[in-house]
C-alpha cells in the first residue's frame, strides 16, 4: 500500500534497512542460526503452530516475512502447491482478506487432500476465500483449471511446498513462476534441504543435491526476470526457504 512517508518513518526505515545489512554482514550470527535451525528439526519445531486452528507447519519467522510481503505487494491471488492439514492456505486468505476487496482468492493444489482436511478447510470462515485443486501439480489439466480461476489483470503470488525433488519444485516453477506479476513474489519452501545432513531427509526422495534449492538455481540459469531477496533472508535469519525468496522484477 503505496503512500508519502514522514520523515520519521523514512529515518526508522534507515535504521532498520541498517541492522538487516549488519545481520548479512555477521558470520557468527549465521552460524549460530544454523545450529539453531539443525537443532529445531530434531523437536519437529514447524509442526507446532496453528493459524486459526489449522496446524501450519511452518516456522514463523517465514509467516512474519510473508506477511510483509502480501502487505506490500498487494496481490490478488495466492496460488500455492502442497495443501496438508490447510493452515497455509488459511493464512494467506486471511491476509488477502485484510487487504479488502471480494475479488481476492487463495488457489491450492494438491495431489492428494484427504477428507478430513478437506472438510475442516471447508467448514473454516475463510472457506469463501480458497478454491482447491486435487491432482498434481504438474499436470496439464490441474495447471489450465488453476490459471482458469485467476482473473484477466490479477495480480498474482505463488507459493511452492509441495514434493521437494529437483526435478519436481523445478517442473513447478517453470509451470507457475510465469504467472507471477511483476512486483510480487515466488517463494520456494524448503531449499533448506540443500543446507542440512542428509539423515534429515531419511527415506524421502530428495535430499542434498536433489531438493528445492538446486531446482531454484537451476531455473534462475533459464529464466529471466527474476531474483533472490538476500535482504529479506538477513532480515528474519530463520527460514525454510533460503535462496527460495524469489521477486520477479520484470
Amino acid at each position: 500500500m503505496s503512500r508519502e512517508l514522514s520523515e520519521a518513518e523514512k529515518a526508522f526505515a534507515a535504521e532498520v534497512k541498517g541492522n538487516v545489512e549488519g545481520l548479512g554482514r555477521d558470520p557468527v550470527m549465521k552460524d549460530l542460526t544454523a545450529q539453531w535451525f539443525r537443532r529445531s528439526t530434531d523437536h519437529r519445531y514447524s509442526y507446532n503452530f496453528r493459524w486459526m486452528g489449522r496446524p501450519l507447519i511452518q516456522y514463523p519467522q517465514d509467516m512474519v516475512a510473508l506477511q510483509e510481503v502480501v502487505w506490500e505487494t498487494q496481490p490478488d491471488i495466492i496460488l500455492e502447491t502442497g495443501i496438508a492439514h490447510g493452515g497455509s492456505l488459511i493464512y494467506s486468505a486471511s491476509l488477502l482478506r485484510l487487504l479488502g476487496g471480494d475479488h481476492r482468492k487463495v488457489i491450492g493444489i494438491d495431489i492428494e487432500i484427504r477428507p478430513h482436511n478437506r472438510k475442516a478447510i471447508e467448514e473454516h470462515p475463510m472457506a469463501p476465500m480458497i478454491e482447491m485443486i486435487e491432482g498434481s501439480a504438474l499436470d496439464q489439466a490441474v495447471v489450465d483449471q488453476a490459471k482458469a480461476l485467476i482473473p484477466e489483470g490479477a495480480r498474482v503470488m505463488v507459493l511452492l511446498d509441495s514434493n521437494h525433488t529437483h526435478d519436481h519444485v523445478l517442473g513447478e516453477l517453470r509451470l507457475y513462476a510465469p504467472l507471477v506479476t511483476p512486483g510480487c513474489y515466488c517463494v520456494v519452501y524448503d531449499t533448506v534441504v540443500e543446507d542440512l545432513p542428509a539423515e534429515f531427509s531419511g527415506d524421502r526422495p530428495w535430499g542434498p543435491g536433489d531438493n528445492p534449492k538446486t531446482a531454484v538455481h537451476a531455473f534462475l540459469k533459464e529464466a529471466d526476470g527474476f531474483e533472490i531477496d538476500h535482504a529479506l533472508e538477513d532480515k528474519i535469519q530463520i527460514t525454510v526457504a533460503p535462496d527460495g525468496w524469489l521477486r520477479r522484477v520484470r
